[in-house]
């Protein structure tokens, strides 16, 4: 499945799947951490997904969708 709206926002169907497919990720392919670069190659986004905390940074910080 590919989808070419890359300009556009994510609907709220597509947040939906998006973070059904994200926990799914999480839970059975991240063993300690996964470290990710997506986006657009000029100005990528760095994600960081990890079994651990953030050094310095309260568990209240993180939001729980």
């Amino acid at each position: 499945m590919r989808n070419d709206r890359h300009n556009e926002p994510l609907s709220d169907e597509e947040l939906e799947f998006f973070l059904q497919y994200l926990r799914r990720f999480a839970q059975h392919d991240v063993d300690q951490f996964a470290l990710l670069e997506v986006g657009d190659p000029e100005y990528p986004v760095y994600v960081t997904l990890s079994r651990a905390l953030e050094p310095g940074i309260d568990r209240a910080a993180y939001r729980r969708p």
